[in-house]
């Protein structure tokens, strides 16, 4: 029940407008237990009272009428729509605080959790967990209450009537006690692993329309029909266990509920019979089985509810357990006017600890307002070592220094404001041109974004949009080419005007036209910054201040483009490929 302690520190903020629902609650269930009440008195009082004459019959049933007909029409209905509206805001409410927690720890995790996690099953979490929790503010938290506060009143009403009758009517409770204690421990399980299946289910299909593309470019509609066949049945057996045990646990309280009332009238009958109780207390008592049984029933359903929600908070706390990779201190603080100098001291860096080394002992220094370019065979540790820089992962050993301070005592997200990155895959988001650019800087007018699209060669192709710089872009950017995506994305970091830049392959999957406007407006970006550009065309950094080839995790050479030709060791060799290639 951890994880219930858990999500009351969500409700707490909320507990007050809670509490006035049930009260609220309170009164609504509490009309109608008026009407069994009403029928003994009609039966008994009015229709076989043996002093009242016809007249006085009438008068007596019109007046009683007359008072309910105005509890139901005027008194009970805006008492409906305030516990309805009440009930519904506040668990909306407390949902919207924990997907709000949610984003903010989203956007903590590391890339080594995304890496190793399917987009789609952290979107289940998000989203289909989350509103599965809201049953346990509403069942939980307030109609449980609203029912068995219910049937106290109910079977308080009851005794006051018949002792021995009210005795018989609440003879089965203790079986769905024990019910209840067997079905909903294992229902709990089965509906854990029901949801993991649907989550595996929801990460599937999002990596496939993702890769459409892929699926229909290479023809392998039928076999990825197959494979999400496989994902669909697999959670088609999970559910399909959740729904019989689920049915058998409905069978057997269903059993018991239909039950009660037979009981019930078997020894009311009895009664009446003997001259007891009167015809008017046995029918108000088969009335109060309806009131009474229908919220345990609505508890039963309740139970069944409330396990599914307990379920998906597992899974949510669970979720949120999940630890941070790259984490702020309480001694971290924040960046302020740095000059730029990088330094790697001795860095090693692997991903895992059962894995080998992907960078090996690198040192490396690069002063203020250089270019430093890092080539060499992919798979050789230039992506991994530039991604070290902004903390989307930590050394393993070693440090990395900017201005002599080992980066790590910064705060991450004021150490990355000081970054403009520019990756080989230019993510954008489905929004305007001019939504994107602004990323860089939110705040920035629209003179701004202007000019930062100029200096980035993008103002020229985007004043040729069908709607400017208010045309949407699409889902990470589909509506515009690679080299217009890359220039949205160069534009972004010159209106964040950072001091030091990271290109990782900016250039290396575009035409020849597209490369040399990016180059163009990449140079431009560099001058005066810190710049480290992963290259994979190494005619695009024989300008750098220095050169490192990485092999293997290693430096194998360090120098101007000029020096290395010269000392003909790898960086000749990878050079020469180059252009007899070209």
């Amino acid at each position: 029940m951890d994880s219930i302690k858990r999500y009351l520190k969500f409700v707490r903020p909320y507990r007050w407008l809670i509490i006035i629902t049930i009260l609220v609650g309170i009164v609504k269930f509490t009309i109608p237990l008026l009407i069994p009440l009403l029928l003994q008195y009609v039966i008994d009082d009015i229709i076989n009272g043996e002093t009242l004459s016809v007249e006085e019959k009438k008068s007596q049933l019109f007046y009683i009428l007359a008072g309910i007909f105005f509890l139901f029409l005027v008194v009970r209905p805006p008492i409906e729509y305030y516990r309805q509206y009440y009930a519904q805001w506040v668990g909306s409410k407390i949902l919207y605080d924990i997907r709000d927690q949610l984003f903010d720890h989203l956007q903590r995790l590391s890339f080594r959790y995304y890496a190793n996690t399917r987009v789609g099953e952290v979107i289940s979490r998000v989203i289909n967990d989350v509103e599965q929790t809201k049953n346990f503010v509403i069942t939980g938290l307030m109609n449980v209450w609203l029912d068995a506060i219910t049937i106290i009143i109910a079977v308080s009403i009851m005794f006051s009537m018949d002792i021995s009758l009210t005795i018989v009517s609440i003879l089965l409770f203790p079986f769905y006690g024990f019910s209840i204690k067997y079905f909903y421990g294992r229902l709990r399980h089965l509906t854990r692993v029901r949801s993991q299946a649907l989550a595996n289910v929801q990460g599937h299909l999002h990596e496939r329309v993702q890769g459409m593309p892929i699926i229909q470019g290479f023809a392998l509609e039928e076999h990825e029909q197959k494979e999400f066949n496989r994902e669909n049945e697999t959670f088609l057996t999970k559910a399909l266990e959740h729904t019989k045990w689920n049915a058998k646990t409905f069978a057997v309280v269903n059993t018991i509920t239909d039950v009660a009332p037979l009981l019930v009238i078997g020894y009311a009958g009895y009664q009446v019979i003997t001259g007891d109780i009167k015809v008017g207390t046995m029918v108000a008592f088969i009335a109060y089985m309806d009131r009474l049984y229908s919220p345990l029933r609505r508890l039963i359903n309740s139970s069944t509810t409330l396990t599914q929600a307990i379920a998906s908070m597992d899974r949510m706390f669970e979720f949120i357990d999940e630890k941070y990779d790259i984490e702020d201190t309480s001694s971290s603080k924040d960046v302020k006017n740095i000059e730029g100098s990088l330094k790697f001291d001795h860095v090693t860096f692997h991903y895992s600890d059962d894995e080998t080394p992907v960078l090996k002992d690198v040192s490396l220094t690069v002063n203020k307002g250089e270019t430093v370019a890092f080539v060499g065979m992919s798979g050789g540790g230039k992506s991994t070592l530039v991604s070290l820089i902004p903390r989307f992962y930590d050394v393993t050993e070693g440090r990395i220094l900017i201005d002599g301070e080992d980066i790590r005592k910064y705060k991450v997200r004021s150490w990355r404001n000081q970054l403009g990155i520019v990756m080989q895959d230019s993510i954008l988001f489905s929004d305007s041109v001019k939504f994107n650019i602004s990323m860089g800087k939110p705040d920035a007018t629209e003179d701004e974004i202007i000019e930062a699209a100029k200096a980035a060669n993008a103002h020229d192709f985007i004043m040729e949009l069908p709607d400017g710089y208010d045309t949407k872009v699409g889902e990470r950017g589909v509506k515009l080419s690679g080299g217009q995506k890359q220039r949205i994305s160069i534009a972004r970091v010159f209106l964040k005007n950072p001091p030091i830049l990271i290109f990782d392959e900016a250039t290396s999957a575009l035409d020849l036209e597209s490369e040399h406007l990016i180059q163009e407006s990449l140079t431009r970006l560099a001058e005066n910054r810190t710049t480290c550009i992963v290259a994979h065309r190494l005619s695009t950094i024989t300008h750098a201040d220095k050169i490192v080839v990485l092999d293997h995790g290693e430096i194998k050479e360090i120098g101007t483009h000029e020096e290395l030709m010269n000392r003909q060791g790898a960086y000749y060799e990878l050079f020469s490929i180059q252009q007899l290639n070209h």
